[in-house]
C-alpha cells in the first residue's frame, strides 16, 4: 500500500507555480519569480529580468551599482533587472487585470521599492518562501499599510554573488 497523497494547500500550490515561473529569470544573482492570485486564480506572473528588448544579465553580465548605507557600509546591487514583483504588477496593468485585494507570492521578502508598489497596487497579502537580508523597512511599511506578510521558512534567502 502506498502512502496517501496529500494535496497542496493554496499557498503551497501557488508557491510551486512560482518555482516554475522563476526558471524564466535572467539574473544569476537571484533567479526569482512572482505570482499574483485572488480567489484561487492566477492573475499575473513575473520574473526578474531586464526590460523587454534589452540585454539580460545572463547575456551581457551585471550592471553593478554601489550603495553606501547610512551606517557607512557598502553593498553592490545589479540594476539591469526589474524585480519579479514589479514585473508581475506591470504585467497585470499591461493586460488590464485588476489585482486589488490579491495575494502576491515571492521567492523572498520584497525589497522596499517592491513593497511600496505592492501597497499601491492594493495587494493585501504577501507570501514568500524565505527572508531577505535587507527587508527590515519592507516589514515596517507592509505592517503600517495593513498588508499581511507570511514567511514560510524563517531563514534568509541565499543567492549567488551576494555582495
Amino acid at each position: 500500500m502506498s502512502a496517501k497523497r496529500v494535496r497542496p494547500d493554496w499557498d503551497e500550490y501557488f508557491m510551486q507555480i512560482l518555482e516554475t515561473v522563476s526558471h524564466r529569470a535572467t539574473c544569476d544573482r537571484g533567479y526569482s519569480g512572482s505570482v499574483i492570485a485572488r480567489d484561487k486564480q492566477i492573475l499575473s506572473t513575473g520574473y526578474v529580468g531586464a526590460p523587454a528588448g534589452l540585454p539580460h544579465c545572463d547575456e551581457v553580465g551585471h550592471e553593478m551599482h554601489e550603495v553606501i548605507h547610512p551606517d557607512g557600509t557598502r553593498s553592490k546591487h545589479c540594476i539591469r533587472t526589474t524585480h519579479a514583483e514589479q514585473n508581475a504588477i506591470v504585467n497585470a496593468a499591461k493586460n488590464g487585470v485588476a489585482i486589488n485585494g490579491a495575494t502576491i507570492y515571492c521567492n523572498m521578502e520584497p525589497c522596499y521599492v517592491c513593497a511600496k508598489l505592492i501597497i499601491n497596487a492594493g495587494i493585501v497579502r504577501v507570501v514568500c518562501n524565505r527572508r531577505y537580508h535587507a527587508a527590515a523597512r519592507t516589514r515596517e511599511v507592509l505592517a503600517e499599510a495593513g498588508v499581511e506578510l507570511t514567511v514560510l521558512h524563517d531563514e534568509e534567502q541565499e543567492y549567488d554573488n551576494k555582495t
